[in-house]
């Protein structure tokens, strides 16, 4: 048992490190795609990871939650540094959306992906086949995690961002004038939210793109993620 939980420990850093780079290399890519060099110029562009990792973002939060039970964990990586005004010039308002979005669209095709793979993989008849089962039972929660809270409307999260460049595709003025009030206080919010019961209605899509990941490949993924909490 004792075995498994160390796996378990492995397979869930893993995932967070693979979920988060990927996550600030899309933002990066997409932005790239649309004329902007500016993470490629800076070598963000990298999928080694010592270029991303952000002390609170990749360790210190991560093992608080874990270290806390939590029931899930989830962090973030050094931003990848955007151009907005060449992602603008080049892409308008549609493709500001594309770069905000990039990363959250990311992490749910990586749980997607994770999940499928999961069907097929059957019950786990060695330490490497635990290993691998655990890495994926731990991506498709952690991305979907990343993916729900990444979405909220809450600056700076990327969600904010998108609302706010198709308010001003829209020509929503007062939307924008309210994100741009609301931006110096994003983390204020946001940390107001996470320390609060709050936490619970804002991370409730999680449950329910569980469920439908379990009506998709047959795998009870409440079940399976209430198994690996008591690992």
């Amino acid at each position: 048992m004792e075995t498994v939980k160390i796996l378990n420990i492995i397979a869930m850093v893993l995932s967070l490190i693979v979920s988060v780079v990927g996550h600030e290399i899309m933002h990066g890519f997409v932005a790239y795609k649309l004329g902007d060099q500016t993470a490629k110029l800076a070598g963000r562009l990298s999928i080694n990871p010592i270029k991303h990792i952000d002390p609170v973002g990749t360790i210190i939060v991560p093992a608080a939650l874990y270290l806390l039970n939590a029931g899930f964990i989830f962090g973030w990586a050094k931003p990848v540094p955007v151009n907005m005004a060449v992602v603008l010039r080049n892409g308008g308002e549609l493709g500001a959306i594309a770069v905000s979005l990039a990363g959250v669209t990311y992490n749910f095709i990586l749980a997607i992906v994770s999940a499928l793979i999961l069907t097929f993989l059957g019950t786990p008849d060695s330490l490497v086949g635990m290993f691998f089962f655990l890495f994926l039972a731990q991506s498709v929660l952690i991305n979907v995690v990343l993916g729900v809270f990444n979405l909220w409307p809450i600056p700076p999260l990327d969600g904010a961002n998108a609302v706010m460049y198709l308010a001003r595709m829209l020509r929503f003025t007062p939307i924008v004038r309210l994100y741009e009030y609301l931006f110096p206080y994003g983390m204020v919010i946001l940390i107001l939210i996470l320390a609060t019961p709050a936490s619970s209605i804002f991370f409730l899509p999680v449950y329910y793109i569980l469920i439908l990941l379990s009506m998709m490949t047959g795998i009870d993924f409440i079940q399976l993620i209430n198994q690996l909490e008591r690992i």
